[in-house]
C-alpha cells in the first residue's frame, strides 16, 4: 500500500510539475483548442464577470501565458519591452525588462511569452531573442538575431511565437544563410542553421508535426511553407504560398498527415497531403476565401472555423474537401478559439463572441464588447481552466466564464 500510495504520489508531482512549466501559443498543440470543461453556456447580457484586470502593459499584441499559479504577459515601459507576473487573484509578482521592443508602427511587444521547464521565451521586434527566469524574471540568457545570425527585420518588427522540442528552441531569423535556426533552449548555443529558401520570415509561429519516425518544423517564410527535420536542420520539403505582403502569421494546422497553411490579403488557404515519411508534400485542394489575417483557425469534427480578411465572413470548411459548409456575418473578423463545445471569436472591432456550432450553423449565444484598451483587438484569446484571458492595448482583462 505504501508503495501504491509513492506512486501515484511521484505522479502527482510529474503532472503537476508539467502543468506548470509547460504554456504556449495557442494551447498545449498550438491549435487553439483548449481542455476547460464545465464552462458557462451562455453570459450575463452585460457579458462575463469582470474578476480582475490590469491597465499600465503599455502597447502591444501580445496574449496570456497562463498555469495553475501564475499568469504572465508582455507590454512595454517607453520603449523597453517587459513581461510581468501575476498570480491568480492578480496581484504582480514581479515585472523585468527584457529588451528595446518594436515602437515604430503597430507599437509594442509582439510575441506571447514561452514557458518551459521553469524558463520564460520571448523575441522582441528588433530580434533580440531572451530566456528568463519564470520565478523571478531574471535574463539567463540573450542572442540577437540580426547581429548574430543575419537576419532581416521586417516592416512591422519580427514576430514569431516560439516554439520548443526537448531541448531545442526553433527561431526564424531570416537570414539568408542562417534562416531557420535551432538553439539549446538552457545557454542559447546554436545546434543547427538553415538556409532553407533564404527568404525572410514572415511573422509565422512554427507547428512541430510528427510524421513517420520524423518530427517535422513547419513555418512560413516570405513566399513558401517549408518542412524541416528538427534533429538536423535539412529541409525536406518546400511549397510556394505567396500573397502580396509576404505576410503569413497564422501558424498551421496538422491532423492525420494532412496540413492547413492559411494567410490573408486575398490568398486563402491550401490542404497539403504529407509523404508517409515526411520527406515530400503535394496539395490537395485551395480555398480562397479562408484569408485569415492572423486570427488563426480551428478544426472540430473535421471542420475547419476561420473568419476570412479581404472576405470579411466567418467560415466553416470541409477539412477533407475545402468546400465551404457555411458562411457567417455575426461578428466581426478576428481570431478564433474553441473549448468545451463552442468557439470564442474575438473580433477586430471589438466584440468577444460566444458560438455555439453543434447544430451546423454560426449561432452567436452571446457578446459582449472589451471595455477597456485601445487600439487594435489583435491579441488572441486565452483560457485556462474557468477563465478567459483578453489583451486589448495596455489593458489586460480575467473574466470567469
Amino acid at each position: 500500500m505504501r508503495s501504491l500510495f509513492l506512486l501515484v504520489a511521484s505522479l502527482m508531482i510529474v503532472f503537476q510539475s508539467h502543468s506548470q512549466n509547460m504554456s504556449q501559443w495557442r494551447g498545449v498543440n498550438r491549435d487553439g483548442k483548449y481542455n476547460a470543461k464545465g464552462l458557462l453556456k451562455k453570459w450575463p447580457e452585460a457579458g462575463p464577470k469582470l474578476l480582475w484586470h490590469y491597465d499600465a502593459l503599455g502597447d502591444g499584441h501580445a496574449s496570456a501565458t497562463v498555469t495553475d499559479s501564475r499568469v504572465y504577459t508582455g507590454g512595454v515601459d517607453g520603449d523597453q519591452g517587459f513581461i510581468i507576473a501575476f498570480d491568480h487573484s492578480g496581484k504582480q509578482l514581479w515585472k523585468k525588462n527584457y529588451a528595446k521592443e518594436w515602437m515604430d508602427n503597430y507599437d509594442g511587444v509582439r510575441g506571447t511569452p514561452l514557458l518551459n521547464d521553469g524558463l520564460l521565451y520571448i523575441m522582441s521586434g528588433h530580434g533580440e531573442l531572451v530566456a528568463m527566469s519564470a520565478e523571478n524574471g531574471e535574463k539567463v540568457w540573450s542572442k540577437n538575431m540580426l547581429t548574430e545570425y543575419g537576419g532581416r527585420n521586417l516592416r512591422f518588427g519580427m514576430t514569431e511565437n516560439l516554439l520548443i522540442e526537448g531541448d531545442r528552441l526553433f527561431c526564424t531569423p531570416g537570414g539568408e544563410e542562417a534562416n531557420v535556426i535551432a538553439v539549446n533552449k538552457k545557454t542559447g548555443e546554436l545546434i543547427w542553421k538553415t538556409k532553407a529558401m533564404g527568404e525572410k520570415s514572415a511573422y509565422c509561429s512554427p507547428l512541430l508535426v510528427k510524421r513517420g519516425k520524423r518530427s517535422l518544423l513547419v513555418t512560413h517564410t516570405g513566399g513558401s511553407i517549408i518542412g524541416i527535420d528538427i534533429k538536423n536542420g535539412e529541409m525536406l520539403w518546400n511549397f510556394e504560398h505567396k500573397n502580396q505582403y509576404d505576410i503569413h502569421p497564422n501558424t498551421p494546422l496538422f491532423k492525420d498527415g494532412q496540413l492547413f497553411c492559411f494567410s490573408g490579403y486575398g490568398k486563402g488557404g491550401v490542404m497539403l497531403q504529407l509523404s508517409e515519411d515526411g520527406s515530400a508534400v503535394k496539395e490537395l485542394w485551395r480555398n480562397a476565401f479562408v484569408d485569415n489575417q492572423m486570427g488563426g483557425a480551428v478544426l472540430v469534427d473535421g471542420k475547419i472555423y476561420v473568419s476570412g480578411h479581404n472576405n470579411r465572413m466567418w467560415y466553416c470548411v470541409d477539412w477533407k474537401t475545402g468546400k465551404e459548409i457555411y458562411s457567417s456575418k455575426a461578428i466581426a473578423k478576428g481570431n478564433v478559439i474553441f473549448a468545451d463545445g463552442m468557439l470564442y471569436c474575438y473580433g477586430d472591432n471589438g466584440e468577444i463572441g460566444l458560438i455555439d456550432i453543434k447544430g451546423d450553423s454560426f449561432n452567436k449565444v452571446s457578446s459582449f464588447r472589451v471595455p477597456m484598451g485601445t487600439k487594435q483587438h489583435w491579441a488572441h484569446l486565452v483560457i485556462h481552466k474557468n477563465r478567459m484571458y483578453v489583451r486589448h492595448g495596455g489593458a489586460f482583462m480575467v473574466y470567469g466564464i
